[in-house]
């Protein structure tokens, strides 16, 4: 796993904080230095935030959890929907739907709502609707998409949630804290990190900062992801390899038996004169 450099770090204006009037009390472990009336972050507290989230995060990915990024502001949502994708992974980029996780339920329901749209136009019930019906199908079918589109594979809580501003994303803080489901996050100087399991102390409005950090958090997920693949082909061989030998030891014990039952000898049954004999013989005494 790439070790984070605090000159790429600077590089990408990781270390630009808020203006000092709004900044946060409960971020000043983080915060370097004022200049010209704002925060700049401790890079170095970044750099190893930053390692201690990825050792984390790919924990979780090799243990075959599911993570899920959320990131609703303009600057933000393309960056976040392209990482995502990259891996495989869950995202929400439009506004957070009430209720995401505490009621992922009725959630899995509107998704499924989707799937059933989808073979409704395979099976052609779609085209026995009239212009009205189908044209309300197809906004319902798109609005779900917006919403709800980058969720289908995720049919189980996620293991763990990535948010970028947890200012901005607060309901989805208290719903992952409520569940009690482990929260990391880009948390800026007007953010209270105290809100969150694993804080990266960083710039959480710049594209450049953004896309800094999500590189390094999605490089170690898909390292995590690559280690569960090396275990699951590993484990297969295995399998495979007891099996066989299970196969070839019952095709021994058969063959041992085969030999055995060849090499005993049958005992004659008695012919009707013999069995007739003994009970004269018993007679005559």
């Amino acid at each position: 796993m790439a070790k984070p450099e605090v000159n790429d770090l600077l590089n990408a204006g990781v270390h630009f904080g808020h203006l000092t009037r709004k900044w946060n009390p409960n971020m000043a472990p983080y915060i370097y230095m004022e200049r010209n009336g704002i925060h700049i972050i401790n890079l170095y507290k970044t750099a190893a935030k930053i390692e201690e989230t990825c050792e984390a995060l790919k924990k979780i990915a090799s243990s075959g959890r599911k993570i899920l990024f959320v990131a609703t502001k303009k600057q933000a949502k393309d960056i976040v929907a392209e990482k995502a994708k990259s891996i495989n992974m869950p995202y929400i980029t439009e506004r957070w739907p009430g209720g995401m996780l505490t009621n992922f339920v009725t959630i899995r329901k509107a998704v499924k709502k989707m799937g059933a749209i989808d073979r409704m136009k395979k099976d052609g019930t779609f085209e026995t609707l009239s212009k009205k019906e189908r044209l309300q199908v197809d906004r319902l079918r798109a609005k779900l998409e917006k919403n709800l589109g980058s969720i289908t594979e995720m049919t189980r809580l996620p293991g763990a949630i990535f948010i970028v501003d947890t200012t901005r994303e607060h309901i989805a803080v208290k719903e992952a804290q409520k569940l009690k489901i482990p929260i990391f996050a880009m948390v800026d100087t007007n953010s209270d990190p105290r809100d969150v399991d694993f804080v990266i102390p960083s710039n959480d409005d710049a594209s450049k900062s953004i896309e800094k950090i999500l590189s390094l958090v999605s490089a170690a997920v898909a390292e995590g992801l690559g280690e569960r693949k090396k275990e699951k082909e590993a484990t297969s061989e295995t399998d495979a390899e007891d099996m066989e030998a299970v196969a070839k030891q019952e095709e021994t014990t058969v063959a041992a038996e085969l030999e055995t039952a060849e090499e005993t000898p049958e005992v004659a049954a008695p012919t009707a004169s013999e069995s007739e004999a003994e009970p004269t013989e018993e007679k005559e005494a």
